[in-house]
């Protein structure tokens, strides 16, 4: 999903500044607009923007998304300036910080990074006019650096980016700056139009700042824009005054996609035997890190626990899907905690999070979770050989039976473990698994 992210300097209510925005979005396929100061606050109405639908918020930011998809599970307003959408599987927090006080823009950002707290791991865009250069060399008063920006300012955002596992996507070495004037003879220059964003989506994300919106005969704006592809796959809009489907008119199919149903249990194998990691796990692992019981978390039909079991571990599985017939335990605080495969069939990283979170809820503090998962090749090659369909930041792996596919390399896995507080297993023995993507984590003692 293609998103814009740009102030308009309350300019959409100008029907030449409303028509160029929308020629640039229908020109790079844009499929949500977030809009700081978009129209002057005293409009009550918000301006209708050509082929997209106004999903919420007023003159200080709104968002609006393409006609043809669902609009947004939520919008709301926490503050006048930050505008929270979800985006499928994604949390997006507009801003637009305070434009004069540099006290009150160091409050917003420690109540920014309040807020990123509460979302509990879950991915994260924090994007919009900061109002600020991160750092030194992103703001510019003639040739010296400005002094606009405070180091108080500076040190809350590093706080922000730290605590919330963010990363600042458009820093350059040399700074693209995003917003240009001049005051008392000389040009003043900043790159404050920022995307901030999880870092474990960086690999799948691209963020491209277009300076072309603010100069020309086509400009709309004196902001650049930031065009943010995001892993995101939009849901197709319901048809608006359709009372019953033409199938039940005519007898036959629709040709439009109907919602599909995730069901990765169906990617369970059945095993006559232990899997490769379960073997690397009993012959490399549970003897070094003094392992008693194991729980193995989304364990299919089992075969694994048995191996678990024969290895006199005291071991039990738990997989969400009832027919396999291994009910959630009753009891936590296992020394191990095994997830093999379960991740990479997870359509989102958001559940893969909470799959974390989960499986770490079961382990003991000072314990260990393994996860083990396809590696990115073995799935780009299967997706090419098999002609299976891109979704969110992966594939369908079958369409008719809802089973999705990402490979997942070890640094991907270590970055969503530490959303879900886990951390990797310093000095543990590393699992002779070639091919896959996997690795040791340890939950902390406190």
């Amino acid at each position: 999903m293609l998103l814009a992210s740009v102030n308009l300097n309350k300019r959409l209510g100008a029907v030449g500044a409303r028509s160029n925005l929308a020629a640039w979005l229908r020109e790079h396929g844009v499929k949500a607009v977030l809009a700081q100061e978009p129209f002057k606050p005293a409009d009550r109405t918000p301006p209708a923007l050509g082929g997209f639908i106004f999903a919420g918020g007023d003159g200080h930011l709104a968002a609006w998304t393409s006609e043809d998809l669902a609009p947004p599970a939520a919008v709301s307003s926490p503050r006048t300036w930050v505008q929270r959408i979800e985006l499928e599987w994604l949390v997006v927090l507009q801003v637009h910080l305070d434009a004069y006080a540099d006290a009150a823009r160091a409050a917003q950002l420690a109540e920014l990074a309040v807020m990123a707290a509460a979302e509990d791991g879950r991915p994260l865009l924090v994007c919009g006019d900061f109002n600020l250069a991160p750092r030194p060399e992103d703001g510019l008063f003639g040739e010296e650096t400005s002094t606009f920006t405070t180091d108080a300012e500076r040190q809350t955002l590093r706080q922000l980016l730290q605590g919330a596992g963010l990363v600042d996507t458009t820093a350059e070495t040399a700074p693209a700056f995003t917003f240009e004037r001049v005051f008392s003879g000389k040009p003043s220059r900043f790159r404050c139009d920022l995307a901030l964003l999880s870092d474990h989506l960086t690999a799948t994300t691209s963020i491209t700042p277009d300076a072309t919106v603010r100069s020309g005969p086509t400009a709309f704006t004196d902001h650049s824009a930031l065009l943010i592809d995001l892993p995101v796959t939009g849901q197709a809009a319901e048809p608006d005054g359709v009372l019953f489907a033409l199938s039940e008119l005519t007898g036959q199919s629709s040709t439009a996609p109907a919602p599909r149903e995730y069901q990765p249990h169906k990617t369970a194998m059945s095993r006559q035997a232990p899997s490769p990691a379960s073997r690397a796990v009993t012959e490399h692992l549970t003897g070094p890190l003094g392992v008693r019981c194991v729980l193995d978390h989304g364990c299919g039909r089992g075969a694994d626990v048995a191996h678990y079991r024969s290895a006199d571990l005291d071991a039990e599985g738990f997989d969400p899907h009832d027919d396999f017939g291994w009910p959630r335990p009753e009891r936590t605080g296992f020394d191990l905690v095994t997830s093999t495969f379960v991740l990479n069939v997870l359509p989102d990283p958001w559940q893969r999070i909470q799959a974390l979170q989960d499986a770490a809820s079961f382990a003991r503090p000072g314990g260990y979770v393994v996860v083990v998962t396809r590696s990115p090749e073995e799935i780009t090659k299967a997706a090419a050989d098999g002609g299976w369909t891109a979704h969110h930041d992966g594939f369908w792996s079958s369409q008719s039976k809802g089973t999705f596919q990402r490979g997942i390399a070890p640094g991907e896995i270590t970055a969503l473990a530490r959303r879900a507080g886990l951390a990797p297993a310093a000095g543990a023995p590393v699992l002779p698994l070639p091919g896959v993507g996997h690795a040791v984590l340890t939950k902390p003692r406190t």
